[in-house]
């Protein structure tokens, strides 16, 4: 089967690999099984051409004897005496389980993940914007953020970061980095904006060497605000006194 030099784990794809030969290219390749590369470029999930009016007709096996494509239930029927492994799906990527994967495939730097209590790995890289707070450790391909002790998230990440002449990309310094130079800038930009100001100021007359503030200044006492301040305060009542008034029946 032709591999898909399309595909996200092509090494042609990623890095440079500087100028090879055709006899590295192939010493290259038998690093790894020969069913390997043409697994993680075949499409699972998809509805079986041959089965397709049958109830189970979802491909989501594969036979590393054959190396034909994805298979249903129902084709491996005719890989009776194969070596056939399920691939599952978590998060719209394929994955498999650990204990199918690891008795064919050496996974050591691979991180390993725990979905519907079975440990899996997943097959293809999943690229991710940016690392979140606090990450010390990326894979070494396509950056994605790890526990400290694996190198790589997926199997296809491993095939290229693992090839002789992979240079891995440069590392950015993260989200907190570019925070830190973004402030960093601002604080420059509001020095100079004060020294500009300072030295517009110092040769200019009375009225422009007062720096203005962005803040208003408090306005002068008024007229009325005195009459406000001093206003007095009204005292207790007085009734008029009741002993003149005289009741007549």
């Amino acid at each position: 089967m032709a591999i898909d030099h399309a595909s996200p784990f092509s090494l042609k794809n990623r890095g440079d690999m500087g100028g090879r030969g055709y006899e590295e290219e192939e010493v290259e390749n038998q690093r790894w099984p020969p069913w390997l590369k043409p697994l993680l470029s075949t499409s699972f999930f998809v509805q079986c051409r041959i089965h397709a009016d049958a109830h189970k007709s979802e491909c989501n096996m594969y036979c590393l004897d054959c190396m034909n494509g994805a298979l249903c239930s129902l084709c491996l029927s005719h890989h009776r005496d194969h070596h056939a492994i399920q691939i599952r799906r978590s998060s719209y990527h394929d994955v498999i389980r650990v204990s199918e994967i690891q008795k064919v495939l050496d996974i050591t730097g691979v991180q390993t993940y725990i979905i519907n209590s079975a440990r899996v790995v997943f097959l293809n890289e999943r690229p991710q914007p940016r690392p979140g707070k606090g990450v010390t450790n990326t894979c070494e391909v396509c950056e994605r953020s790890l526990l400290d002790s694996f190198r790589f998230c997926s199997l296809g990440c491993k095939i290229v970061g693992t090839s002789g002449g992979y240079r891995p990309r440069k590392k950015h310094g993260g989200y907190g980095g570019k925070k830190k130079k973004k402030r960093a800038a601002l604080k420059d930009a509001r020095y100079e904006s004060e020294d500009s100001c300072t030295s517009t100021s110092g040769g200019s007359s009375d009225k422009s060497s007062v720096v203005q503030s962005f803040t208003p200044s408090t306005p002068p006492p008024t007229s009325a605000s005195y009459r406000t301040g001093n206003k007095r305060r009204k005292g207790v009542p007085h009734r008029s006194p009741f002993g003149s008034l005289i009741v007549e029946f």
